[in-house]
């Protein structure tokens, strides 16, 4: 029996991130199970299930998270999340897609790894991404699915390459990923890949 063990990873959501989309791909990316250890940011929309509702309940305007916990797998993540409004009124349930970020969230992950599985978040590839300035969103948004080989690739390659992105959902059908520069969408993960065999994605790296 192999023992499994704990790796923490710090992951920055820059503003507009959603956030149960960002550790889906996260966990689809490092093929592996974990769980949220902390996070402090905020939303300008928060979604969540509430108990016996019919749909998700969403909320807009300036929201203070106050926790979010629970598990991540590349099958998909678990998460109950809790905010705060204006007026000091805590909401929460079960994390939707929709709550997005709103000036930017960081968090702490515990990814549980097999020994010798090759996981090492200390490792530039493994790394969270870098933050851009605060002053610069970044310029990359890429739509994944969960479960997708060649999402998985992509995102590899935007951390590996050290270039900032936000995850966002994905707008009607097609393959995954769906790949957007400068809010053009240049195609998946194997357009993204001439674009580095060229050196055009030089200029997107943080620096």
């Amino acid at each position: 029996m192999q023992l499994q063990a704990l790796r923490s990873l710090p992951l920055h959501l820059p503003a507009g991130s959603d956030i149960r989309l960002s550790l889906e791909a996260l966990a689809a990316e490092l093929q592996a199970s974990g769980f949220v250890l902390s996070v402090v940011g905020h939303l300008s929309q928060a979604a969540f299930q509430c108990p016996g509702q019919g749909g998700p309940t969403i909320l807009e305007g300036d929201l203070e998270i106050i926790s979010l916990q629970g598990t991540i797998a590349p099958q998909g993540v678990h998460l109950h999340l809790s905010v705060s409004d204006g007026a000091c009124q805590v909401w929460g349930g079960h994390l939707e897609p929709g709550a997005l970020v709103g000036k930017g969230a960081d968090l702490l992950v515990g990814v549980l790894a097999l020994e010798g599985s090759g996981i090492a978040p200390s490792t530039q590839s493994e790394r969270a991404r870098p933050a851009p300035p605060s002053n610069q969103e970044p310029r990359v948004e890429i739509a994944v699915l969960a479960g997708c080989p060649y999402s998985a690739r992509a995102l590899r390659m935007l951390r590996t390459l050290g270039i900032a992105y936000r995850v966002v959902p994905a707008s009607g059908g097609g393959s995954f990923p769906q790949v957007r520069i400068d809010g053009v969408v240049i195609g998946g993960y194997d357009a993204l890949a001439e674009l580095h065999g060229r050196g055009e994605l030089e200029a997107l790296r943080n620096r």
